[in-house]
């Protein structure tokens, strides 16, 4: 009895789900129904896999009669993962009218899987007819682009959908042809307006912002729409942060939400604003933005900002080149201190963040230690080869190779030249341009060329690690390369 209601209880839980699994046999048949639909192609061994899985069920339910989340076991189910180029797990493609459209590269959450597949749906450009429809839209808690067309067989209509077409995975579009609505607008026979959102109204900025450009084509929308969407200093979520990212940002982070204080939240935002208005009327170049402390909690442990309590806001700058600067003074009210902050910070006065280990006392063993404070010392030494281990402690295969890198390096410790290293990159910043993605991985950087360090791809044996380092040294390297010996010499060993 007990037996069957286990077995009773699996097989509702296995009903219970909204996510559809299909198989070789049905995906060509089943992916057609759909006119947009999400695809994950998983393994079931795959550790990642099983983070996404309840992230991927959530949304899955939460779009249950819009959007179809599908998943397609590779290990049973080869034929479809070699048709659409699966190489590793989990693979997330976009569907459209049973057709592959496109990786998805949005968020693994299901907050953010739901937001991205939502501004998928439907069309790029929603066709507004009625006054309640344009106030429903434009009341978002996202920025709206609207177009006015009297004509909507016009060209400049047609320009303003290839735009929202392009861009509709980011930005939220809708389109009207209502003389109404055009009227109200003191529209002249075609234009666009951008609508910010109404929670983050401000005396700082226009509400509205209107395309003035003579002509209409799709690249021109397009800059117009990418250089007016987060105005002066826009509210960073999950959804909206690869938009900002990737030029100069300043951050305030602190207790952000308007859902629950939208008054408090703009409060700190408002005096923000301030100071940010004022640089920018001077012509420097920085963008502003406020984020909640607690949805970006990994990014403030990066600036060393790991104990704030959100009440008043703790400011950071991350440039586009990976360089970081912290204000050590409290945000004051009116301001000031951001302004001195920022005046520094323009006037090439701050010194960078680097989150580091503190700089060993001793390091005198055959491996140095680098730390973020000493990696120009060490690493960028223009006089010397240096291969370097970034590693991280719970690594099992970076301990696997820690005795093999150690012999390595006292093989190669009368050569001059030569500097073999590592550093911990969990506990320290590891600069540009080297890259680290997984554990350990390992860089050549070779005297006089620093800029350009090659990433290391051979084998991990020391002689694989010696004859890579005869190969790319500057100087000659002292250290011989012994043989292998082959399976038939350890054979006759053996006989004897």
């Amino acid at each position: 009895m007990i037996r069957l209601l286990l077995f009773a209880c699996s097989v509702g839980a296995a009903l219970a789900s909204d996510v559809i699994e299909l198989t070789d046999d049905d995906f060509e048949d089943q992916i057609d129904d759909h006119d947009l639909a999400l695809v994950e192609f998983f393994a079931p061994w795959c550790g990642h896999c099983k983070r996404l899985a309840p992230e991927y069920e959530a949304a899955a339910t939460r779009l249950k009669g819009k959007v179809p989340l599908i998943k397609v076991d590779c290990t049973a189910n080869t034929n479809t993962c070699t048709k659409y180029g699966v190489s590793g797990y989990p693979t997330l493609k976009i569907f459209r009218d049973g057709e592959e459209s496109g990786s998805y590269d949005g968020p693994r959450t299901a907050d953010g899987i739901v937001s991205h597949l939502k501004k998928q749906a439907g069309p790029s450009s929603v066709e507004i007819k009625t006054l309640e429809e344009l106030e429903s839209f434009i009341n978002d808690a996202d920025a709206s682009v609207v177009g006015f067309f009297e004509d909507p067989a016009s060209t400049p209509q047609a320009d303003f959908l290839k735009a929202a077409s392009a861009m509709r995975e980011n930005y939220r579009f809708a389109h009207t042809n209502t003389e109404e609505l055009i009227k109200k607008y003191d529209i002249k026979n075609e234009g666009i307006i951008l609508f910010r959102p109404p929670i983050l109204a401000n005396k700082f900025e226009s509400s509205t912002v209107q395309y003035t450009e003579a002509k209409f084509s799709n690249a021109k929308i397009k800059k117009f729409v990418q250089d007016n969407i987060f105005g002066i200093c826009p509210f960073m979520t999950e959804d909206n942060k690869d938009q900002l990212k990737g030029k100069d940002l300043l951050v305030a982070y602190y207790d952000v939400d308007y859902e629950k204080n939208p008054k408090g939240s703009n409060y700190w935002r408002n005096r923000v604003m301030k100071v940010a208005q004022k640089f920018l009327e001077a012509g420097e170049k920085l963008r502003f933005a406020v984020a909640s402390h607690k949805t970006f909690g990994h990014e403030l442990s990066e600036f060393g900002l790991d104990t704030v309590s959100g009440d008043i806001p703790v400011v950071a700058i991350k440039t586009a080149k990976d360089e970081k600067y912290v204000m050590q003074e409290e945000f004051s009210r009116d301001g000031k201190a951001l302004e001195r902050f920022l005046e520094d910070y323009f006037a090439g006065k701050l010194k960078r963040y680097l989150k580091s280990e503190p700089v060993p006392e001793t390091n005198d063993g055959p491996v140095k230690i680098v730390v973020a404070e000493n990696f120009d010392d060490i690493v960028n030494d223009e006089t010397k080869d240096v291969l370097i281990e970034f590693y991280a402690p719970w690594c099992g295969h970076c301990k696997s190779l820690e005795p093999k890198y150690k012999e390595l390096a006292e093989k190669v410790s009368s050569d001059s030249n030569i500097v073999v290293a590592k550093m911990d990159a969990t506990a320290n910043d590891v600069p540009s341009p080297y890259q680290v993605q997984g554990f350990p991985t390992i860089y050549f950087a070779p005297m006089g060329k620093k800029k350009s360090p090659k990433k290391y791809e051979g084998g991990r044996e020391v002689n694989d690690f010696i004859s890579y380092l005869k190969k790319e040294s500057t100087h000659p390297l002292a250290a011989v390369v012994e043989e292998k010996k082959s399976k038939k010499k350890k054979k006759d060993k053996e006989d004897l």
